[in-house]
């Protein structure tokens, strides 16, 4: 519930405030949530923390990809969604079991988990805000000084305009979770979307819940789990700088829901088998959670960006909180989640080819700038857009050849 809650407030707060804001003041909350779960005196309060907690991690994951994906070029943007984000998610995933091995006492191990979140306050000074967001509120002068910097840290030299005019006439208009309702277009690409991630998050969170069920070792399942996502970042990092992203994600969800429909089939003395089919379930699992994120990143224009993130997010808690009593029908008949996981995301991969492709495209800025959806609720026409009275092509902001928005910030 923390997770679906903040989901929808942090995409909000992040397109309003900054995503640099947004980041550092969950990550305070955090740390402070984390403290005073550890000093609960009552299940209630432990839980009200809990919701705390959860509220403000997602805020910090989706409120740091989103100012990742903005800021870097479209080389680095692959690098860092799959490499810088999940690689380290994954490896934060597979420390938590050992830190739990080693101090059992619960209190402790989340007053020394809270204690970490120390270490980040220092890079606020290293950390910029994003340039494109800054650009869609009016602020051109603190985009391009950003920029420059950069460039002037890397030894590059930044052409003598930046942003052309047209790229920053954007009005400083605060847009909501209504401006997604509004245009049919965008009404139809997020419902494909929040379908998608759901479906996704049923099966990741599915099989990661159920390593528990498995023979062996706890710990050791959750760190067997954990290592299993670490060649699925690598592997989907180069595989995202050269494969179209509504294939790649389409093929990856088959491959996770045909292991799952077929793990049914093992008999109950090959446990080794089917341990090796369930981590390979997890595998295409985790190289479809990778790209789906960073696919739906570039199909959301930076005014909606945020929100849009913020409420695929809360689809995918929807997914992960259903994934529990998913794998709870294992009690009943063990075959049961696989079938229920594996058919919804055989079912998630057709949707899936609806969504416009994004490879090798320039993030959108605006709403008229965004794809349109394929088939469903728009013909195949190609999108035109007014200016001034006028159609032209969209001032898309393009991606500097010098790398300038690659650099190190």
């Amino acid at each position: 519930m923390g997770y679906l809650v903040g989901s929808l407030i942090s995409g909000q707060l992040s397109d309003r405030f900054g995503r640099k804001k947004v980041i550092f003041i969950s990550l305070g909350a955090q740390c402070v949530s984390v403290m005073l779960q550890s000093l609960s005196h009552s299940w209630t309060m432990f839980c009200i923390m809990f919701l705390f907690v959860g509220a403000s991690q997602i805020s910090i994951y989706i409120s740091a990809f989103v100012l990742g994906t903005e800021v870097l070029s479209k080389t680095m943007r692959v690098l860092f969604t799959s490499l810088g984000a999940f690689l380290f998610y994954c490896i934060g995933y597979m420390t938590l079991p050992w830190i739990a091995y080693g101090i059992r006492e619960w209190r402790t191990l989340l007053a020394v988990l809270s204690a970490t979140s120390v270490v980040y306050i220092p890079l606020w000074w290293f950390i910029t805000e994003s340039p494109r967001w800054l650009i869609t509120q009016g602020r051109t002068k603190e985009a391009e000084a950003i920029v420059r910097e950069a460039a002037r840290k890397n030894k590059v030299e930044a052409p003598p305009v930046i942003f052309k005019e047209s790229e920053t006439t954007c009005r400083s208009r605060t847009y909501t979770m209504l401006d997604i309702l509004r245009s049919k277009n965008i009404r139809c690409i997020t419902l494909m979307c929040l379908l998608l991630w759901m479906a996704i998050n049923v099966g990741y969170f599915g099989l990661s819940l159920n390593t528990s069920n498995l023979s062996g070792d706890p710990f050791m399942n959750c760190f067997l789990s954990a290592t299993t996502e670490v060649p699925a970042y690598v592997v989907s990092t180069w595989l995202l700088k050269k494969c179209p992203r509504r294939a790649l994600l389409s093929s990856f969800l088959i491959i996770g829901g045909g292991v799952l429909l077929f793990i049914q089939l093992i008999p109950d003395t090959l446990q080794y088998v089917a341990l090796t089919l369930e981590m390979t379930g997890k595998f295409g699992f985790t190289m479809a959670f990778s790209i789906v994120y960073i696919y739906t990143a570039e199909i959301y224009p930076t005014v909606l960006r945020n929100v849009g993130m913020g409420m695929c997010s809360s689809a995918a808690r929807i997914g992960s909180i259903t994934a529990p009593y998913v794998i709870y029908l294992g009690t009943y008949n063990k075959v049961l989640p696989y079938i229920l996981m594996g058919s919804l995301t055989i079912a998630s991969s057709v949707v899936n080819f609806f969504l416009p492709e994004t490879f090798n495209k320039d993030l959108p800025e605006t709403v008229e700038q965004m794809q349109e959806c394929q088939g469903l609720c728009s013909g195949a026409k190609k999108k035109k857009y007014v200016e001034n009275g006028r159609s032209v092509n969209p001032p898309i902001q393009r991606e500097v050849k010098s790398d300038v928005q690659s650099l190190t910030l």
